[in-house]
């Protein structure tokens, strides 16, 4: 017989070890705290979530019209009750206000609010797949952006979370839109207000921030950042628009870095690749990098970049 005396006293001095660690090290720790929600639930259901709002997409067979009343039906309980339970979690951790007696009641009545958002959230998605559609000449169908474009799974994500972070609801928003950005290197901001017909053609390592405004037609190119001047300040920030505002019919090329909550970039503006902008500029602007400087100009009529 194999002598694991060694091993068992080798696991000892390692537990006693971690052990020393969680109470000289905190702040890493979630001990004797409620139960936090789940991460991997919250991806499992973030996936059925596209199930519902793009059927036929994220399924491994077919889906017959014949039978869709039943699978929605179906799915739609089954996400019901795991939804309930990880936002019941989360409004034990941060309670909104009056409804900290009562996680469980709150939870059901954001869960069915949330599910019935569904039916708008999936109009705004379809301007979406027209844009990128009609942004890039490289799609062949519609059915093409949906299942081969990275972007179309991010803003999906982002525009559900975003329902949930408007009604207040703690950790669930940020881990669902996380999900998303390991997923397709794409990092939107749940609290990030967009607008529709919205396309990041790309789209790896573009970053729009929590308080970014994005109006309606806005087309971005992989690498924007859309953030705060300073994160220096960090309580004074915590909760203040400190990322831009997007005006709509604008075009952002690969690499600019738009910053703060004061700047404005005017309707139907073009941004050129790698600007740096700390400062509004007008509509109908042209802005472009020369050398390292920036040049703000009115577009011409006829002007195409």
């Amino acid at each position: 017989m194999a002598d694991t005396s060694g091993v068992s006293e080798s696991i000892t001095q390692l537990t006693n070890d971690l052990i020393a660690s969680y109470a000289k090290v905190g702040g890493i720790n979630h001990l004797d705290g409620g139960n936090l929600p789940s991460k991997f639930a919250i991806a499992s259901i973030t996936t059925d979530l596209l199930r519902l709002l793009l059927p036929g997409f994220f399924d491994e067979k077919p889906i017959q019209t014949s039978e869709l009343r039943v699978e929605v039906s179906t799915l739609l309980d089954s996400v019901s009750g795991r939804l309930e339970d990880e936002i019941t979690k989360s409004v034990e951790y941060s309670p909104p206000g009056k409804n900290a007696a009562k996680p469980r009641q709150f939870a059901r009545e954001i869960t069915l609010e949330f599910l019935g958002s569904l039916p708008a959230v999936r109009e705004l998605l379809q301007t979406d797949v027209e844009a990128a559609y009609a942004g890039d000449p490289a799609a062949l169908s519609h059915e093409e952006v949906v299942v081969a474009y990275p972007f179309i799974e991010t803003i999906a994500v982002q525009r559900m979370a975003h329902q949930l972070y408007r009604r207040g609801v703690a950790l669930i928003p940020r881990i669902m839109a996380e999900w998303a950005h390991g997923r397709t290197g794409i990092d939107l901001h749940p609290g990030a207000n967009i607008g529709s017909h919205f396309f990041i053609d790309h789209g790896t390592g573009t970053v729009v921030g929590e308080t970014t405004q994005i109006g309606n037609n806005v087309k971005i190119y992989h690498g924007v950042t859309l953030g705060a001047k300073s994160t220096s300040r960090v309580e004074e920030l915590r909760g203040a628009k400190r990322h831009p505002t997007i005006e709509g019919n604008v075009t952002i090329y690969p690499g600019a870095t738009i910053l703060g909550g004061e700047t404005v970039i005017g309707a139907n503006s073009t941004v050129g690749g790698n600007v740096f902008l700390i400062h509004s500029v007008p509509a109908n602007s042209l802005v472009i990098a020369e050398d390292v400087s920036v040049k703000v100009m009115k577009k011409a009529d006829n002007y195409e970049i």
